[in-house]
């Protein structure tokens, strides 16, 4: 089961982020900030696990399109909701290792928010996909934490569940990046190491960006 899919998802993964204190807030927007200096005015943008359009409607103000795919169809219902109408940001729901794109259509794709965890699939399937998706020349941003926002990141998350929006944090396995809940939520972080490592099995060039002292950016460039 996909947590953020079945239990946090819509209003309730739209509250996670409005009641994140400042550190994470300011992380938020590093992120955003980060994509788009990435972003050039002709681009076609494929944003996976949108979520609610979070960061989708921030890049829908540069780039030429924005298309916002998630695999929980309350959240793409809350995106349309919320940005409709809005002539370069479009949404989807569908699962990130099955798009249903043509190959080589997107100039960038992302998947930030540590998403190659909250997935809950195969990294290499994911990378896969996205890649297929991108055409030549073309660039793949994938963002987890640093290991510098581990005690704002589990603050966060405690406010999370005194809003019993998570399970109880069991602080007996949360640790090293890694949060587990008594209700079966779960997050890893992928390393800098993993990223290199995921991004070697495959024909591309990958390059790391420490971003805030909060995220690690993966830049994936297709050969």
């Amino acid at each position: 089961m996909n947590y953020y899919s079945k239990n946090l998802n819509a209003s309730k993964l739209q509250k996670c982020y409005n009641i994140a204190p400042p550190r994470i807030q300011q992380l938020l927007t590093a992120e955003i900030d980060f994509v788009l200096r990435k972003l050039s005015l002709n681009d076609i943008v494929l944003d996976l696990g949108c979520g609610y359009g979070r960061v989708a409607i921030e890049l829908a103000k540069k780039a030429k399109k924005i298309i916002g795919i998630d695999i929980s169809q309350d959240n793409i219902e809350l995106a349309k909701n919320l940005y409709h109408p809005i002539d370069n940001l479009e949404f989807y729901t569908m699962n990130a290792v099955k798009l249903n794109f043509s190959a080589e259509m997107f100039d960038i794709t992302i998947c930030v928010q540590n998403g190659i965890s909250a997935f809950k699939e195969d990294p290499y399937l994911l990378l896969t996909e996205a890649l297929r998706v991108t055409k030549k020349e073309g660039i793949l941003l994938f963002s987890s934490y640093s290991n510098k926002i581990w005690q704002d990141r589990l603050h966060w998350f405690q406010i999370q569940v005194d809003e019993k929006l998570l399970g109880e944090i069991d602080y007996e396995q949360t640790k090293d990046g890694l949060i587990v809940c008594k209700d079966g939520f779960k997050a890893i972080t992928y390393s800098e190491n993993d990223f290199f490592k995921l991004a070697s099995e495959f024909n591309v060039d990958a390059n790391i960006y420490e971003v805030d002292n909060s995220s690690i950016f993966c830049e994936i460039k297709k050969k």
